[in-house]
Order: C-alpha cells, then structure tokens, then sequence
C-alpha cells in the first residue's frame, strides 16, 4: 500500500544534506564549544557559524540569537523571562486565545503565579486583528505575544502591524514564528518584533534544536542556571550537531522559499477546489487567502475528526485533527472554537499540511480516498 504524508506542520523529514552536515558535526566537532583547546575552539567556530547563519534570515544581529531546546523553551524563555525579570514596571501579558500550548500553558502558569493575562479573540478566519490588541492593552502590560502563522489553520497574522502598536505604547513583543520561519520571510526589522521563537523540526531539520531571537538591550530571567552557555541566558552545553542542522535546514528553505510557496499554494488550492466538488456539507478553516501554503485545515460535518483521521491512516494517508502537540484529547480544537466554529463540526475537522513529501500524485490519491472514507463514515453515523 502507498502512504502519503500529509502532517508537515507537526513534523519534517530531515534533509539529506541536513543529516549529513549533522554527522560531520558529530564526528568531527565533538569538542566542546566551551573548551579553551584546539578542538573546543573549532567547536565554537562552527556553532558561531551556524547563529550567523540563522541571523541573516532574521536579519538580526549573532549576538541576539539563543539555542534552545525547540519551539517550546524558546516561548517559555520568552513570556517567563520578561515578566519575571520586569514584574516591577508591570503584570500584565496579553497573548491570544489561538495560541501554540507552548504559549498558552506559559500563560496559565503565569496566572497561577499572580500575573494577569488577557487573551485575544480571532475573527471568524483565525487572524488576529491589530485593534483588537490595542483595546487589551492596560496599564501595567509589559508584554504582548502573538503567534506568526497559525498552526492549525495556517491564517498569518499581521505582526508587523500588532508590532507598531507595541512599540508606540512601549511594550514589548513577542511572536512564535515556529510555523512561519523557513516559509515566509520573517525579518525582525519589518515585523517589529523584539522577540522571535523558531524551530528545527518544522523545516526539514532536527528535532531537540530552536532559537530565541532576544534583541539587545531586554532584561529577561533564565530558566536554567549553570554555566556560562549562550551568554548565561540559556546555559548548558549547546547542542552543536542540532544547530549546525538548523541552520542548514534553514539556508535551504531560504533558497527554496519563493518556488516552493508557488508549488504548495497550486496544490492547497487544487485539493480544496477538488474536495469542495466531491462532497456536500464541508468547510475550510482559516483564511482564504492570508494562509501559509499547502495548509488546509477542512472541517467535515456528520464525521467524527478522530475516527477519519484513524481511518485515513489505515488507507494510507497521514493526517491530523489539528495540533500534534493535541493528540489524543477527544475535545474539538481550541483554535477553532475560538474562531466561533461549532463544536459539533469544529469535532469533525481535519488537517491537511504539505510539503516536499507531496506532488500531484499525493493531491490526486486524497482526493480519491477522503470522499470515500466521510461519505461512508457519514453512513455509519446515521
């Protein structure tokens, strides 16, 4: 049986060239980056290549560039970090209610931890609007964070817009651009950003490897504390193989970007066009056109998400119900029960991310068996 991948916004498979500038690393630079010797320093200068590498793409400076973990420290480093360490000028963060978890838990634990949180509604196509941050704005805010690209429906927001009203008011901002970085350009300059999360496993790199971007001049607290690693602000010993793959992962998306935008948007497109004609009674999530390529997120009613998801993998065909950092929770997707979809068809929803795995062939098997498989689950159910 043939097997199409349809889940790229949850995960990528690693580049060749990617894997292969990894294993040099691991074999060549074992050195620590923080040792004074000959192969310490050969260490550092390859990691101090791979920051200056993933800067250009941001257009920031090295220096402003921290390794994590992934997406995820980089957002708790982000919302923790500055309102611990600026808890005297102010308690309030202000995110939105379409949020990574990564993002959303921080904020909880926050709350629980006596800060005060407001949460921003989307409109009706998951994005994010300018006024609507400006009314949640009160005295004592000290920071807003908003995601780039969501990562269920794929709606882009209008950072550099939400960014400007940050800064007009003196507040700073923040933005998880996991689902965006490698994509779209995401130059700090022009989004007005003063904080920037990003990952590896999202554009064909390794997983276990992000950055913050922190631009110069923010107080923030660390979370770990040991040595002296990433300028103290994330300490430990990098992880030099995960960072030279991340920034070549991400020299390759730079160099592809624009073709393969035009490739995934023909083949989002032509799926869309191609379900809508099929089946009765289904909808698209998301903007129809402010959406990251090859992202559909499509909502089918009288279906249950999870038991299509189930029976397109045995089909061959691998899908999510929505976030992958989501699987296994029987609720319907917070995003879109936030975009005021209703819980009966938000349950039924399912999402189709492409990328390098898909062409034509891919499009043309899903739309053979996606129709099939609701028309019969729709049968079931009644």
């Amino acid at each position: 049986m043939k097997r199409y991948y349809f889940d790229h916004s949850a995960t990528t498979r690693v580049d060749p060239a990617v894997a292969q500038a990894m294993t040099r690393a691991m074999t060549e630079y074992f050195g620590n980056p923080s040792s004074v010797h000959g192969f310490g320093r050969e260490a550092r200068v390859a990691l101090e290549d791979a920051r200056e590498k993933i800067a250009r793409m941001l257009n920031c400076d090295p220096a402003e560039l921290f390794f994590t973990s992934g997406g995820t420290e980089a957002d708790n480093l982000a919302l923790m970090g500055v309102m611990e360490a600026n808890r005297n000028q102010g308690d309030h963060l202000i995110i939105s209610k379409i949020e990574h978890h990564a993002v959303l838990e921080t904020a909880h634990y926050l709350e629980q931890h006596g800060y005060r949180v407001s949460y921003v509604s989307p409109d009706s196509y998951g994005m994010i609007q300018p006024d609507e941050v400006r009314r949640a704005i009160i005295p004592g805010t000290v920071l807003i964070s908003i995601m780039h690209v969501n990562n269920e429906v794929g709606t882009i927001n209008p950072i550099g817009k939400i960014g400007q009203i940050a800064r007009e008011r003196g507040i700073l901002f923040h933005t998880d651009a996991v689902q965006s970085f490698g994509k779209l350009p995401t130059d700090i300059k022009d989004m007005n950003v003063d904080m920037l999360s990003l990952s590896g496993h999202k554009i064909y790199g390794p997983k276990g490897v992000g950055a913050l971007y922190i631009r110069k001049g923010i107080k923030l607290n660390r979370l770990t504390h040991g040595g002296h690693q990433e300028r103290e602000i994330r300490t430990g010993t990098e992880n030099l193989p995960g960072a030279i793959g991340l920034s070549v992962a991400a020299e390759i998306c730079q160099k592809k970007m624009t073709s393969e935008a035009d490739r995934l948007t023909k083949l989002r497109n032509r799926m869309w066009e191609g379900m809508k004609s099929r089946l009765p009674d289904i909808r698209l999530n998301g903007h129809p056109t402010e959406r990251l390529a090859g992202l559909n997120s499509i909502s089918f009613e009288g279906v249950e998400g999870e038991a299509l998801m189930l029976t397109l993998d045995m089909k061959g065909l691998a899908v999510s119900t929505g976030s992958a950092c989501s699987s296994g929770q029987t609720s319907a997707s917070h995003v879109l029960l936030a975009m005021g979809i209703p819980p009966q068809i938000a349950q039924g929803s399912i999402r189709f991310s492409m990328g390098r795995e898909n062409d034509d062939e891919s499009v043309d098997y899903a739309l053979e068996i996606v129709p099939q498989v609701v028309e019969n689950l729709r049968t079931m159910a009644f």
